[in-house]
């Protein structure tokens, strides 16, 4: 699966985002999704992550009532909403993919998924 990441800039606070994760080379019907960031000088931090049907949704505190994500199964995408966003949003953004079963839970962890996207550069403006 290839994984390409688009829809980063740079905004002001308070503004909103829309990334988009389009996958190719293999359906991603069967796959978690999930959303990654990584901040100058910081460790990578999960943000979100949805199950193959789009039912079931997990967000980092750090994002919820913030950020949404969906997928759109037919479109071969991933969305991730982004508002209300803060100077510590900034970071390059990445999707990644896996067909493993776990917990819940296990989704936020960045050695769960298999395939990753080459990441896309949010910057939030104060």
């Amino acid at each position: 699966v290839q994984l390409q990441a688009c829809g980063g800039g740079l905004v002001q606070a308070g503004g909103s985002l829309r990334l988009s994760c389009a996958a190719s080379g293999r359906t991603l019907s069967g796959y978690v999704m999930g959303w990654f960031r990584r901040a100058p000088g910081k460790e990578r931090e999960f943000v979100a992550a949805i199950d193959w049907s789009g039912g079931s949704t997990l967000f980092a505190d750090s994002v919820k009532d913030r950020f949404t994500i969906s997928r759109d199964n037919a479109k071969n995408t991933v969305r991730l909403q982004m508002s209300s966003l803060k100077p510590e949003d900034t970071a390059v953004y990445y999707c990644a993919a896996t067909d493993r079963i776990m917990p819940g839970l296990f989704r936020k962890r960045g050695s769960m998924y298999e395939y990753w996207g080459q990441g896309t550069q949010v910057t939030v403006s104060s």
